[in-house]
């Protein structure tokens, strides 16, 4: 009992008194609210992350004091000291675990989900503890590492040198170890999972009969080679006794065609049979035409395509090729160009061939995508490439912070707009908008092409910002988005930590909140950017009640 009561007096000596002031601040600031909700687990895992940042920043600071010989404390008063720390810190953090439910209502109850009564403090600070004493082994095997590296090189170098060396050839293995063998592993077996599952077929997904529909014995695409989101983007969809229900009037069976990524080998040539599959089957006899870029794992939101096949009574068609099975931060981690290369693929093929159709036999031409899919739709093809036969218009859903023209437009954004629903110059070419449609700009006319952007202020994926390390993201300024916090503050690398968290809890909001694009928002997209006619007020109404009920 001696042995491990004095083996745990000196690993509590062994930590720096300011790292855990600082960790401690630090652990606190991560317990305020950010733009999702966390559960406890997520909320631990981040506070622990936090801890650990912020005790790393104490090490350092106390280090170069020291390297700069500033005077240090007596050992004895330094004793004193860290238990007069130790009591502040717990004092911090129990009135910060105190008081986090509260914040964490404070979002909450703008996304209409129900308060919460604790936020389990007892199993955040368990966890935070757990995940800060691996981060803190992790740490310190890279300090023994380099140690031993630089006691090995001064035989042959001076002590500074031999420590920068042995830094630089630390930070080597452990990089290799992390990138080559425990991402590679973790990435394999992700990706044996994302491709079972995009194997799978759903026993309630029933090959179409209609020699009409993609993925039929008639169809130039194989049921089995669609992949799980492809097929149910075919068979889910409304069909024509569906729009004839809702709409009281003649309608037509929607056209979907889809290319799995086991269709061709190839992005061009899964563009090219997509394009054969859509003459075949009548795409471009149409009115509209939509081309889409679907998210990472291929799946395309429903509640986008189906409010427009409603809106447009079916006289619609929708084409799309899969560039992946991975989730779609996985695909932009570890392919982040293949999807645009798709999605250029397939506009090229069928941008191509619609040029060459007469302009008032051809249908209306528009694209789409969600998250990645929207940032890759960008993509897709160059203004300048387009500006002689234009296409008619755009609707990017929650498009990822790094998506290029997104980026350009908003930082160009009309003086007094905020970043997170802002006006572009006249508004005759892009327009923004998010659960209150925002679309229609007194005096603004649309030009020959429209592009709109749905995004909600609380969603992550478009509104994490790299730069929030060191400064507060402008969607922060007052007046705040309508689901983001009044309570939420910046702060330096613990803002930027919540945010990769609610980065990937995006997807866990309610409906028309996060990453979580609602139909009746769609439909009010839709409307502006395909030109609806012939709709009333009423109409829209009950049309966002029918989805609002499924």
């Amino acid at each position: 009992m001696d042995v491990i009561q004095r083996w745990i007096i000196r690993f509590w000596l062994s930590f720096s008194t300011v790292g855990l002031l600082v960790g401690t601040l630090f652990f606190a600031a991560s317990l305020t609210p950010s733009l999702i909700p966390r559960s406890f687990l997520m909320q631990g895992i981040l506070s622990g992350f936090s801890f650990a940042a912020g005790y790393g920043i104490g090490v350092f600071g106390l280090w170069l004091w020291s390297y700069l010989e500033l005077p240090q404390p007596r050992e004895r008063n330094a004793r004193i000291i860290k238990t007069a720390a130790a009591v502040i810190c717990a004092a911090i953090a129990l009135v910060f675990l105190w008081r986090a439910s509260g914040w964490q209502n404070s979002i909450r109850v703008l996304m209409d989900m129900q308060p919460v009564d604790s936020a389990h403090p007892l199993r955040v600070g368990a966890i935070a503890l757990a995940t800060f004493i691996v981060l803190l082994a992790f740490a310190r095997l890279f300090q023994l590492t380099f140690l031993f590296l630089a006691g090995r090189l001064r035989r042959f170098v001076p002590r500074r040198i031999a420590y920068v060396i042995g830094i630089a050839i630390a930070a080597v293995l452990f990089g290799t170890v992390v990138n080559g063998v425990i991402f590679r592993y973790a990435l394999h077996v992700l990706d044996g999972s994302y491709q079972k599952l995009d194997e799978l077929v759903e026993d309630d997904t029933i090959q179409p009969t209609d020699p009409n529909q993609t993925g039929s014995a008639a169809s130039l695409l194989g049921w089995e080679e669609l992949g799980r989101a492809g097929r149910d983007f075919i068979a889910a969809g409304p069909n024509r006794q569906d729009l004839q229900t809702f709409l009281k009037h003649d309608a037509l069976d929607p056209i979907r065609v889809y290319a799995g990524l086991r269709s061709a080998d190839t992005p061009q040539a899964r563009a090219e049979l997509a394009l054969a599959e859509l003459k075949r089957v009548g795409g471009f006899d149409r009115s509209v035409l939509v081309v889409i870029t679907p998210t990472g794992t291929g799946w395309i939101d429903p509640a986008a395509m189906d409010t427009v096949e409603y809106l447009h009574g079916g006289d619609i068609a929708s084409v799309a090729i899969q560039y992946s099975y991975l989730a779609s931060w996985l695909s932009l981690l570890v392919e982040p160009s293949y999807g645009s290369e798709a999605s250029r693929a397939l506009f090229a093929e069928v941008y191509g061939y619609w040029t060459t159709l007469p302009k008032d036999k051809r249908p209306k031409l528009y694209l789409y995508g969600l998250s990645l899919g929207a940032k890759n739709s960008e993509q897709s093809s160059e203004l300048f490439e387009v500006l002689g036969d234009p296409y008619q218009g755009a609707l990017w859903s929650g498009p990822p912070y790094s998506s290029r023209i997104w980026r350009s437009i908003t930082a160009a954004r009309n003086a007094g707009t905020p970043a997170w629903l802002p006006r572009f110059r006249d508004g005759s070419y892009v327009r923004f908008t998010n659960q209150k449609n925002a679309l229609t700009i007194p005096g603004a006319h649309w030009g020959p092409m429209r592009i709109v952007y749905l995004q909600y202020a609380s969603d992550s994926v478009t509104f994490f910002d790299p730069q929030s390390v060191y400064r507060a993201p402008a969607w922060m300024a007052e007046p705040r988005g309508p689901d983001v916090s009044p309570q939420l503050r910046w702060y330096p690398i613990v803002t930027f930590l919540q945010l990769l968290v609610d980065m990937a809890v995006a997807t866990t909001t309610p409906m028309g909140h996060g990453h979580v694009y609602a139909p009746e928002h769609y439909i009010d997209a839709w409307m502006e950017v395909t030109d609806v006619q012939g709709w009333s007020g009423d109409d829209v109404a009950r049309l966002k009640e029918h989805f609002a009920r499924r």
